[in-house]
């Protein structure tokens, strides 16, 4: 439609200056037919919806989220009052210009003095003693946090109805395949419906509301703010706009809200509440943001006005002309883009596709879908799981694998901060652990599924994230450490936290640095990109190695160099040479030496081959037959801690695999060691683990308990609380049980349980720039795609349970190509933007060929 289609009154709009501005409270037609198609029945729906037959009653356990990166919203569906609370990721306390401590101040946690006296007391008592306790540690190498902050909630949306309580038929679904969220219900014989999106390309969120009778829409909407903030409140022309400071650290905000109608009536009521009345449809935009920059030392950009009134401008403009639709479609373009590159499905019978026939499915399979159970409500949906229903067990594992692509796009996209612990969702002004940044592993965990479930363009922010600790890294690294590079502890915030806490058991992991490093090594060893190894990885990789060149210390025991002090994560005393310490620093090492080899810096080449000679790895089998977490043997065979941090060089590292069967093994006892239960992160874990281990039933054993221990009904993971690293790793480690390439060998099917025994999986990677695409039945492997992103020769290992022959063709030609190798190992050339088909043949087929 176009402007001409308008013809509704708007109160206050008849000045020559309001005229033109009148437009921006007019939406372009009625909007009836949505994504979601005809309402559906009670008792089904789709297997990639999340369903609520009711309101939330909690936000924590029932809230739906949406979310572009930057800005989320948690969906709770109330009926005569509905609350839209939303955030916007750079909304925090702390940091520079806090009040927390003025005398003080912001202090990055870093001490003003260098700490190389106090290191040395602490290494010295090491060597003499063996092990110290985290308190003792602490008090002498801890720092008071001042300032540090929380992520803030910016707001709610608060909308209110005249039709009461008294509804019927009422529906709030989340559609992953979609990225919109609904709310539906009859009330006075009228069907009312809400559509709920975060935008990436327009950088807002809108709710669009409709009825299937004229004239029906009576509502207000409103923003409320909390009080930890100075408010500034405009209110004309549909257009709400407040802006204030933070009282502790003056950081100033703007959100703007826009009300756009299809008819009716709009007032303006003081307060600067909207109502409207006798809408046929209306769409409400938001947008919001912050002055805050990535900007070592101060964290101060320009105001967000501008930006934020652009951005709301546009969105509306683009109503105006083409409908709510224009903005809906634009959205649903953009996050299709990325989510469907995977299809995960289980249980449903696929074929390969005849020569001719094209599919739009990413591998090239037709897969018939079965008869869909009926899938009831998510929250009586995770009450029944592992009660009998195989079918509706098997749907909810493929809606929470996609459930965390889902949430990956929904809280990191380019131009955003990463997903903190929560993702980009809080509604408190004191979330738990500040929803900030833990890299002992929860930081990590949250881009584990980045690369293996085609996400690539996710880690965007998490690059750009670690590129701006650079600066505090290296003043962490002198004062802390005395040595070159950068580095970072334990936790941090936007404010370029890099140093230490006070937590006697959580304080203290200068191989922070070195793991998030090795993030960017691993995007390069998806993808090949030179250019982005060069830039990007390689300074990051080499200030990071820095530091360990410089701060590993020779072990007066056997002459190797060690981390000293060493904690195994949240777990005993202080050491010389934990294991996950030692594992971390020798990857990092490797890698960079691999890089710096690739980019001709021979130089600093023989320096890490130096370091690396005398280095202990940190993989040693104990006296019960364990893989050690402390260079002493000190494992307790009855500890169930949930970090089981010595394992780390099984997953997410490669130094434990089928090359070191020893290894493997003692990896295997200490996790049996530990058990299967834990929080939702260290389920995760687990189940990934597992899944190295090539034991599937033990993997989706755990799985399995995760989701009916450490699930809340809308799929979010619990520590207990909310903590999104558990949905994050689940996927990877779903991911991981189907398809592994650590070794640069693909390995197919590697994991996979006796419960998944029919299924397929489309555009999964490998490392080397390879797309995968799987298909199985009565569990083994029948097709098997690979897309080649440039010259390679693809190293294959098949299922250990692999029962036949195998062709392999050209995916377009079917030409039979030639297919190198034998038993499970197998290679083939490829070429760049090829696809090749390998597929199962039985030993029957093959005698009938042979024939």
């Amino acid at each position: 439609m176009n402007r001409d289609t308008f013809h509704r009154p708007v109160e206050n709009l008849t000045t020559p200056l309001a005229r033109p501005l009148a437009a921006l409270c007019l939406l372009a037609g009625i909007v009836t037919n949505t994504v979601f198609g005809s309402e559906l029945p009670a008792t089904s729906g789709s297997p990639l919806q999340i369903r609520f037959n009711h309101p939330a009653h909690d936000w924590e356990t029932e809230s739906l989220p949406i979310g572009n990166g930057a800005l989320g919203a948690a969906v709770q569906g109330g009926i005569s009052r509905d609350t839209l609370q939303f955030n916007e990721k750079s909304l925090w306390t702390g940091g520079p210009g806090a009040k927390d401590n003025p005398a003080q101040g912001y202090d990055f946690g870093l001490p003003r003095e260098s700490r190389a006296t106090a290191l040395t007391e602490i290494r010295s008592e090491l060597a003499r003693q063996g092990q110290l306790p985290p308190e003792r540690v602490a008090k002498v190498l801890g720092n008071q946090v001042t300032a540090y902050g929380n992520y803030q909630s910016f707001g709610d949306l608060v909308l209110e109805f005249a039709h009461g309580e008294q509804v019927q038929d009422y529906r709030r679904v989340l559609d992953l395949d979609s990225a919109l969220a609904k709310v539906s219900y009859t009330a006075n014989r009228v069907r009312y419906t809400r559509e709920y999106l975060a935008s990436y390309p327009d950088q807002i969120i809108a709710v669009h509301l409709s009825a299937d009778k004229p004239a029906s829409l009576n509502f207000s909407a409103s923003l409320d703010i909390p009080d930890n903030r100075s408010v500034q409140r405009k209110s004309e022309h549909g257009r709400i706009t407040i802006s204030g400071r933070l009282h502790d650290n003056g950081l100033g905000y703007e959100t703007q809200l826009q009300l756009l109608a299809d008819g009716g009536r709009i007032e303006t009521e003081e307060g600067g509440k909207l109502t409207i009345h006798g809408a046929n449809s209306a769409t409400l935009l938001i947008a919001a943001g912050t002055e805050y920059a990535a900007d070592y030392p101060r964290y101060r950009g320009t105001h967000p006005h501008r930006k934020v009134q652009t951005r709301l401008d546009r969105a509306s403009s683009k109503v105006i002309d083409g409908g709510y639709p224009a903005l809906r479609d634009t959205h649903i373009t953009d996050y299709r883009e990325l989510f469907a590159r995977v299809d995960f499905s289980l249980n449903t019978p696929c074929r390969s596709l005849p020569a001719g026939e094209r599919s739009t499915a990413p591998a090239g399979f037709a897969c018939k879908q079965a008869p869909t159970a009926p899938v009831p409500p998510i929250d009586q949906w995770l009450k029944s799981y592992g009660t009998g229903n195989e079918a509706l067990d098997r749907a909810l594992e493929q809606l929470y694998f996609q459930y965390g692509r889902y949430l990956l796009i929904s809280s990191s996209r380019p131009g955003s901060l990463p997903a903190n612990l929560q993702g980009v969702w809080n509604n408190s002004a004191t979330p738990p652990w500040n929803a900030d940044y833990h890299a002992n592993i929860n930081l990590q965990m949250n881009y584990w599924p980045a690369e293996v479930t085609n996400l690539a363009e996710t880690t965007a922010p998490l690059f750009d994230f670690i590129d701006s600790l650079q600066k505090p890294g290296a003043v962490a690294a002198e004062k802390l450490l005395g040595t070159r590079g950068w580095t970072l502890f334990l936790n941090t915030n936007i404010w370029g936290f890099t140093g230490v806490i006070e937590w006697p058991t959580a304080f203290w992991q200068p191989e922070a640095g070195a793991w998030l490093a090795d993030h960017y090594y691993e995007h390069y060893r998806f993808n090949n990109d030179e250019d982005f190894l060069r830039s990007r990885a390689y300074p990051v990789m080499k200030g990071a190695a820095l530091v360990w060149l410089d701060g590993l210390v020779t072990d007066p025991r056997d002459g190797k160099l060690v981390v000293s002090p060493s904690y195994s994560p949240e777990h005993g005393d202080f050491t010389a040479g934990a294991a996950m310490s030692q594992q971390l620093v020798q990857e990092l090492l490797k890698n960079t030496r691999d890089a710096a080899s690739r980019l001709g810096d021979i130089t600093f080449v023989n320096e890490l081959n130096r370091a690396l000679e005398n280095l202990d790895p940190g993989l040693r089998i104990g006296n019960w037959g364990q893989l050690q977490e402390w260079k002493q043997d000190l494992d307790d065979p009855h500890s169930r801690h949930r970090h089981v941090s010595q394992l780390y060089a099984l997953f997410p590292g490669d130094e434990i695999g089928e090359q070191t069967p020893n290894l493997l093994n003692a990896a295997r006892v200490s996790l049996q060691a530990r058990g299967d239960a834990g929080t939702g992160w260290s389920r995760a874990w687990k189940v990934a683990l597992w899944a190295h281990l090539h034991d599937g039933d033990r993997a989706h054993k755990i799985l399995a308990a995760q989701l009916r221990d450490s699930t809340h009904p809308n799929l979010w993971s619990t520590h207990p609380p909310f903590q999104i690293d558990g949905n994050f790793g689940a996927t990877a480690a779903m991911a991981e049980m189907l398809i592994q390439s650590n070794d640069n060998t693909i390995q197919l099917l590697p994991a996979l349980p006796k419960a998944w025994d029919d299924g397929s999986v489309t555009g999964l990677r490998a490392r080397g720039d390879v797309t995968v695409d799987l298909h199985w039945r009565a569990n083994r492997l029948s097709e098997a795609r690979f897309t080649a992103g440039r010259d390679r020769t693809i190293e294959l290992q098949l299922p250990q349970n692999a029962d036949a022959e195998y062709t392999l063709r050209d995916a377009s030609s079917k030409k039979i190509l030639a297919l190198d190798g034998k038993g499970k190992r197998r290679s083939f050339s490829a070429r760049a933007g090829r696809s090749y088909l390998l597929s199962r043949q039985s030993l029957q087929q093959k005698k009938a060929g042979e024939k």
